[in-house]
């Protein structure tokens, strides 16, 4: 049934766990990465190259399929999944980020946020209701309430501001989208780095009954002993019973803490990203491919990665695409950079399942530092 959530292994040395969320579109099988799709497309990737990397779940952002090429477009287009090609799960942000990354185009008040678009400057207003009822309308399979992130460090009372409005949203968000339909609604806790703001947030949220619960407000600003250490204390204060769900987190060693920590699900811009900009994630750690060190290089950017990138290019020409600007340099970065994380998604479903999680996070030379 849609909405299902099992876990099926549990570490007994963390609290690392591997779980099933059964959506409209398929199974996630967690713990799992979704790659960013924001404007319903992963930079770098035609359709086809994201199915054959097979990740569990995608995700796109409501405010920017808002602002272009809109909701009644997608809709009338067969919606979301069928717009991008992409057959499987898809989970939208609210837009709520947005109130953190456009701080300085936006404005909100206890009904809603209005923001002044980043591309032509027209106004959009985003009410709780119009926020779950574009996803709804998107097609989505995971839709995210409507929130507030505030950056870090920010002070108490404005913490506490975004924690109340979150909450009250959060109640509009569930009575425009009842429990039961195909499009599961997951909630978002925030309140920074302060525990006990975390914990009233989530104890207002519970009663909700949402499909899933987010830490939001996360990786936006804070340093990263203070970002695993929010984490490990506001994870477990997450129903042990529904998915949970770490925002916008982070390098692969961030996944691999937000592992231990009992996380299912997280996305972040950092591979594709990174792969714009010419650098490989590795099992050996970064890689900048204009460094003049792989100008003569015959070798794969991974010896240990078997994804189309590594069996087909040496690190001397992505070097050489990279300094033509060939378009080509993207696309094989982001290949391998996308299935480099989803294989170390796989790799710890398999460590956590057959009880050997902790030996895999030890032989893994990153996983104490930025990935």
């Amino acid at each position: 049934m849609v909405g299902t959530f099992t876990v099926v292994a549990r570490d007994t040395e963390s609290s690392a766990r591997a779980a099933e969320l059964i959506t409209a579109h398929g199974t996630v099988r967690t713990p799992a990465f979704m790659p960013v799709g924001t404007a319903g497309s992963v930079k770098g990737l035609a359709p086809w190259e994201l199915v054959q990397l097979g990740p569990e779940m995608v995700l796109a952002n409501t405010y920017h399929l808002l602002l272009r090429p809109g909701v009644e477009v997608i809709e009338s287009l067969g919606g979301l999944h069928a717009f991008m090609g992409w057959p499987g799960p898809i989970l939208t942000d609210s837009g709520g980020f947005q109130v953190y990354s456009l701080a300085a185009r936006r404005r909100y008040d206890d009904d809603g946020v209005t923001f002044r678009s980043h591309l032509d400057g027209a106004e959009l207003r985003l009410s709780p209701e119009g926020c779950v009822e574009a996803q709804r309308r998107l097609g989505v399979d995971v839709a995210m309430a409507l929130d507030v992130c505030p950056p870090l460090p920010s002070p108490p009372g404005e913490l506490e501001r975004a924690v109340a409005l979150t909450s009250a949203w959060a109640r509009r968000c569930r009575a425009a989208l009842p429990a039961g339909g195909s499009t599961l609604l997951f909630g978002i806790v925030q309140g920074g780095l302060d525990v006990e703001l975390r914990r009233r947030a989530v104890e207002e949220l519970l009663p909700l009954g949402f499909d899933g619960y987010a830490l939001g407000g996360f990786s936006v600003g804070e340093e990263q002993p203070a970002l695993w250490e929010g984490v490990a204390a506001a994870a477990p204060l997450l129903p042990a019973d529904r998915p949970r769900y770490l925002m916008g987190v982070g390098t692969p060693a961030d996944l691999v803490h937000g592992v231990a920590c009992g996380v299912d699900l997280f996305d972040c811009v950092i591979p594709t990203r990174n792969a714009r900009n010419g650098l490989l994630h590795t099992s050996c750690g970064p890689r900048v491919v204009k460094h003049a060190r792989w100008r003569t290089a015959g070798e794969p950017p991974d010896p240990q990665c078997d994804c189309p990138t590594c069996r087909s290019c040496s690190m001397a020409y992505l070097r050489h695409l990279y300094l033509a600007r060939d378009a080509a340099a993207v696309v094989l970065a982001t290949v391998h950079n996308l299935h480099f994380y989803l294989a170390l998604m796989r790799r710890l479903r398999w460590a956590i399942i057959n009880g050997r999680f902790l030996q895999l996070r030890r032989e893994l030379p990153w996983a104490r530092a930025d990935g």
